[in-house]
């Protein structure tokens, strides 16, 4: 069984004991649960997966915060030709 699930902007694959990244969310600590009421997609597996008209209706799916935290922050330089 998975779900495909909508945040900030990007979809998710999202299937029972999946660890994956999402954007950096305020007050959320380690330990604490976030839960994703944007469901675009859900299947069992077995037959037509239920898609939703954006949202499936009633879906939700819950997710525990491992860890917060920041990348190294990443620089670019651009040159200009002259």
């Amino acid at each position: 069984m998975y779900a495909i699930v909508e945040d900030s902007g990007t979809q998710i694959r999202v299937a029972e004991g999946d660890e994956f990244e999402i954007d950096l969310r305020e007050g959320a600590e380690a330990g604490s649960e976030i839960v994703f009421d944007r469901v675009l997609l859900i299947s069992s597996g077995e037959g037509e997966p239920t898609i939703g008209l954006p949202y499936v209706e009633g879906a939700s799916v819950k997710a525990e915060v491992l860890e917060q935290f920041k990348a190294d922050k990443v620089t670019s330089i651009k040159f200009k030709r002259l």
